[in-house]
């Protein structure tokens, strides 16, 4: 992880007050500016974990959404799907994770193109355990109770639906 900056002033609150005397009061500039850093400070965190079972963030989301299928695979368009992103960065994903032994592909049964993706028992190891630490340190959030935690979860849910991500009549979907 970084060393920490430990200066003796906030630079986002700062930048807030510098910003608010040459263009106006803008309460976002501060909200963007304090998610980004809080994006990098989780990803560090999180990253420190991860790096010592060879996983990045995204190739932990992927051993995760496996473990959460019913038969421990899935198809790479459901794994972009459900992971919301490009196909490309789906298929570099499950090109680590099947070089390091944590997945395996097969062709899918159901569509002669397909391609599934399938945990292997070595992913499943390595996901409860990295699970496990993940869990111990709150996911980077320690600084934050449970219901803090689903207050930002709830303040956020609007982005991710105007972003197109669900429709909040939706429910859980299906596998």
């Amino acid at each position: 992880m970084p060393k920490p900056l430990a200066l003796d002033f906030d630079p986002i609150a700062r930048a807030d007050e510098l910003w608010t005397r040459r263009w106006g009061s803008v309460p976002s500039m501060a909200a963007i500016t304090s998610i980004m850093r809080a994006h990098q400070i989780l990803l560090s965190r999180v990253d420190a974990v991860l790096k010592p079972y060879g996983l990045t963030f995204a190739r932990y989301e992927a051993l995760v959404l496996l473990t959460f299928s019913r038969t421990g695979e899935l198809s790479l368009s459901k794994i972009g799907e459900r992971l919301m992103v490009h196909p490309t960065s789906v298929t570099n994903t499950v090109d680590r994770l099947e070089r390091a032994g944590l997945v395996a592909r097969r062709p899918n049964p159901l569509d002669g193109r397909g391609v599934l993706a399938a945990i292997t028992a070595r992913g499943r190891e390595a996901v409860e355990d990295a699970t496990r630490e993940l869990m111990a340190m709150e996911f980077g959030l320690e600084e934050y109770g449970a219901d803090q935690c689903r207050q930002v979860f709830e303040l956020l849910k609007p982005l991710r639906v105007a972003a197109g991500d669900f429709t909040e009549e939706g429910g859980a979907p299906a596998e």
